[in-house]
């Protein structure tokens, strides 16, 4: 049963219908200052993932590879266009009022958001622990987190950051039932490294969450998927090398 999923699933729901109703009621003083504490949140999230790197070459390896694909084939371009085209679906279901700004800047904070729950570290690791395991903790804590994140988003966005707890939804659950095939696979250091990179990431979010650099985050996605096979490449051919 993939109650972790479920839980951080139904907390974007919930802190997204709660923000985009109730959101005129808060400050733009307000929403700015608990942004840039969310943001911190967020780089520390990364850095305590970071810490746990066992191989530094591969997952920097991992970051600079990841990104250049990911900026070769415009994922950063393509995700921009999937979340405008979200909006404008759920726009002629649900009118928003607390949305006006400029698009550009709509649909780059929605990326990032996107990014922030659907392809973070801690969410595609919880998920995978999860299903192997039963261990439900990591989605349960990233999902606090999340709530309030989702309900101050929604306070500029409007409804559609509920709506981004779908694409959550069936990417998580992907990674829960292909655990069983995942895990077995890996080995400790490998996890920490994909962890590592995954906290790349999330310091990165953060810094587009507190808007000191727009690093290209969602270019930056297939880094969490090649991370791990040169983990185990690093491991097992360059370090009995140079050893």
């Amino acid at each position: 049963m993939p109650i972790g999923i479920i839980v951080n699933v139904l907390s974007i729901v919930i802190g997204g219908i709660i923000g985009a109703l109730a959101g005129h009621k808060l400050s733009s003083d307000f929403k700015t200052n608990i942004n840039m504490i969310f943001g911190a949140c967020s780089m520390t999230m990364g850095v305590s993932s970071i810490v746990l790197m066992e191989n530094m070459p591969a997952v920097i390896f991992a970051v600079i590879i990841g990104t250049s694909l990911g900026l070769v084939i415009h994922l950063g371009d393509k995700m921009n266009v999937a979340a405008g085209g979200m909006q404008r679906v759920i726009a002629k279901f649900i009118k928003s009022e607390h949305s006006k700004i400029p698009e550009e800047e709509f649909t780059a904070t929605l990326t990032t958001i996107i990014v922030l729950f659907c392809a973070s570290g801690t969410g595609i690791y919880g998920s995978i622990v999860s299903g192997m395991s039963g261990d439900h903790s990591i989605l349960i804590a990233k999902s606090i987190l999340d709530l309030f994140t989702a309900m101050i988003f929604a306070c500029t966005l409007g409804m559609v950051v509920a709506v981004i707890a779908v694409p959550q939804f069936v990417i998580f659950m992907v990674l829960f039932l292909c655990a069983g095939l995942i895990f077995p696979m890996t080995t400790p250091t490998m996890i920490n490294d994909f962890k590592a990179c995954g906290g790349v990431l999330m310091l990165a979010t953060g810094f587009r969450m507190i808007k000191v650099k727009m690093f290209p985050t969602a270019d930056m996605i297939p880094a969490m998927m090649i991370v791990m096979p040169l983990s185990w490449v690093w491991t097992t051919y360059v370090v009995p090398l140079v050893s």
